[in-house]
């Protein structure tokens, strides 16, 4: 019964973690510092998000669609446009394991010290 007990805790703190854990080794950044023809702007909001504000030049795909299209995704560097941490940590979680090098990411609804310029 303690196994079982442990097996159903350790199940719940493993989705806790892939969901609220921040991801490591990638900045919050508000300006893309590396040459924006080398990498790939992944807008992962909602389509009704994304279509009220609009970024130029990037991908939309949101998080709920990113299992069939992320091999839209054409470059290997990518920055990650994301409206909350909940997004952000899973889509990042979800390209690195598909093999993508994630440069930086940027919280539409995050002040920041810089602005936005892709």
């Amino acid at each position: 019964m303690l196994f079982l007990y442990i097996l159903i805790l350790s199940i719940i703190l493993g989705f806790m973690y892939i969901r609220y854990c921040p991801v490591g080794n990638v900045k919050c950044t508000k300006t893309v510092n590396h040459p924006i023809d080398s990498i790939e702007i992944v807008d992962v909001r909602d389509y009704n998000q994304s279509y009220r504000d609009p970024i130029p030049g990037a991908i939309n795909i949101p998080f709920a669609y990113m299992k069939r299209r992320y091999t839209d995704i054409s470059g290997n560097d990518i920055h990650v446009i994301a409206s909350d941490y909940l997004e952000k940590n899973m889509s990042i979680r979800f390209l690195r394991k598909r093999g993508y090098k994630i440069i930086g990411y940027t919280l539409t609804d995050c002040e920041c010290k810089e602005k936005t310029v892709f």
